[in-house]
């Protein structure tokens, strides 16, 4: 059998190791290309979840006080997901009742159309709509949670009563006066 010898390129004695200078950033590419869309991405998961780039005033016919960032001591916040599945951490269940930080909480001051079982198809339309609506208006920014009114702290259920406010105002009043929802103790609506 014949032996086989590698192929070197010889190179001349006057050549130095290093690479010429025209090549040299050719090397950082593949880092540059890791690097900067990493960065990118934590610059985004840096920024605030409330709506950036809205002035001060708000966005046009936005009720006063439940704009995002709102400095008035709110100091809860999270991104809400729709529940779904048996373990629930942060996450809306229907218009009146949440999930946070572990906790099941019931929205003392409203009470919205049922999305489990609904009496009609259009019950369940504005139930739906209804829990949009509230995971929307607790992703807007910071909000607090406040003892139920009432003076109940748990409901029939178990669950915790309390309130829900951005600057002092009742996350579940807007639901109410956009029609998705109506007052806790009120005259019952029928939503079919």
């Amino acid at each position: 059998m014949s032996r086989i010898i590698p192929f070197r390129k010889s190179r001349p004695r006057s050549q130095p190791r290093s690479q010429p200078r025209s090549q040299a950033p050719s090397r950082w590419f593949p880092i540059v290309l890791v690097a900067l869309p990493l960065a990118a991405f934590t610059a985004v998961l840096a920024l605030p979840f409330g709506g950036g780039g809205r002035d001060a005033a708000g966005a046009a016919g936005e009720p006063a006080g439940v704009r995002a960032g709102a400095s008035t001591g709110d100091t809860e916040q999270a991104r809400f997901a729709l529940c779904s599945g048996p373990v629930r951490v942060t996450c809306v269940v229907d218009g009146d009742t949440i999930w946070y930080q572990g906790t099941k909480i019931r929205i003392a001051d409203l009470d919205t159309p049922e999305v489990t079982n609904p009496g009609c198809a259009n019950e369940a339309m504005l139930g739906r709509r209804a829990t949009a609506r509230l995971q929307a208006l607790l992703n807007e920014g910071p909000f607090s949670l406040e003892p139920n009114p009432e003076g109940r702290s748990e409901d029939d259920y178990g669950r915790s009563l309390m309130l829900v406010t951005r600057g002092g105002d009742s996350l579940g009043a807007v639901l109410v006066d956009e029609g998705l929802a109506e007052a806790w103790g009120g005259p019952r609506r029928a939503w079919c």
